[in-house]
């Protein structure tokens, strides 16, 4: 296990349950809130867990949320540490509300940049954009920072905001469920896209919630889904470079968006991990799949809904023959937890998070 330790500080997020983490986690307690049809053409419209409305250009909504999801995970800290900004689509929104810049590229770090800059940031800034895999490969590159002594904090930023180009891209590979997005679901049938922007304070100062390892497993034999064998290393190394074992994790927070094949792979990876599956939880039903910014949103979420003492329900039924459950109350026991993210371009992440008050 590297030496010294990474805490997590301070966290943020505004995604479709509310604005903030308390008013996301009182909404997730509720039942959750539906997706939003957002359309892509005439004709074909998609749902997606979009972020409350707000008024101004994408611009200012973009500084607007990424402040007050910042000042969420601030705890009085400065602007001079390394910042990490993730993200999969981007400034896409950027160019297609209002640039109009068909080509829909530009320079990878001019994205940083705005959020930077939102953020009258001091200190370095660096871009991670990894597909889905973003967040939890920058919370690995932070902690890299911190533990090497070069940084005593980092935050790091996961955003996704809304654009037509990444919905239309995924509906035409017939990725998207035309209705609701069910995990390991018996009638599972694609996921549901998210918008999200979070915030992770990480800080070599002790504090309740202990990032003891991770690992990125990049295996490109199937570019857009799920590597059993990636699954099981990733899973294998994070638990090795944080000094535990199979029989130390109290729950796994799963990739699992609601792919057919996708989550089935994961189900059967997941149990040649374990000898008995540890509680499952999944989140992408209440929040969407937000991509880049998953790994850090769905970190947030769930230690929220662990401080809140809620959890998320699971209005469906799960797929029987893939022989898993969801958990639907917290873990009697809930110290050390596994988060798993997947993206395209075989990236397979995992990362521990220990509650130290546990």
């Amino acid at each position: 296990m590297p030496a010294g330790g990474v805490y997590l500080a301070g966290m943020g997020l505004a995604c479709a349950l509310g604005n903030d983490l308390s008013s996301s986690v009182a909404a997730l307690a509720r039942g959750g809130v539906p997706p939003t049809m957002v359309a892509v053409s005439e004709s074909v419209q998609w749902p997606v867990y979009t972020l409350p409305p707000q008024d101004g250009s994408w611009i200012e909504r973009l500084q607007r949320i990424v402040r007050s999801v910042a000042a969420q995970a601030d705890g009085g800290a400065g602007r001079s540490c390394p910042l990490f900004v993730a993200s999969s689509s981007l400034d896409i929104g950027l160019m297609e509300h209002e640039v109009q810049d068909l080509r829909l590229g530009g320079d990878l770090q001019d994205f940083a940049g705005l959020v930077a800059g939102a953020l009258d940031w001091q200190g370095p800034v660096f871009t991670v954009s990894t597909a889905c895999t973003s967040a939890i490969n920058a919370v690995l590159a932070g902690c890299d920072l911190i533990r090497s002594g070069e940084a005593e904090e980092a935050l790091v930023i996961g955003a996704e905001l809304g654009n037509r180009f990444t919905v239309a891209g995924f509906g035409a590979m017939q990725l998207l469920s035309p209705d609701s997005a069910q995990p390991f679901g018996a009638e599972r049938n694609g996921l549901v896209l998210g918008e999200a922007v979070a915030a992770l304070r990480l800080s070599s100062h002790p504090g309740r919630w202990r990032i003891a390892g991770g690992s990125n497993m990049v295996d490109g034999r199937n570019p857009s889904g799920t590597e059993a064998s990636a699954v099981i290393a990733m899973c294998h190394e994070a638990l090795a470079q944080s000094g535990l074992g199979v029989h130390d994790i109290d729950l796994v927070k799963v990739q699992a968006a609601g792919s057919p094949v996708n989550d089935a792979i994961e189900a059967e990876a997941l149990k040649q991990v374990f000898d008995a599956l540890p509680p499952l939880v999944s989140l992408k039903s209440q929040i969407g799949h937000t991509l880049g910014a998953s790994g850090a949103a769905e970190l947030a979420l769930l230690v929220g809904c662990i401080e809140a003492g809620t959890w998320p329900s699971v209005g469906y039924a799960i797929d029987g023959e893939l022989g898993i459950a969801l958990s639907t109350q917290a873990p009697a026991r809930l110290r050390s937890m596994l988060l798993n993210v997947v993206g395209f371009g075989g990236g397979h992440t995992s990362l521990v998070l220990q509650d130290c008050a546990a």
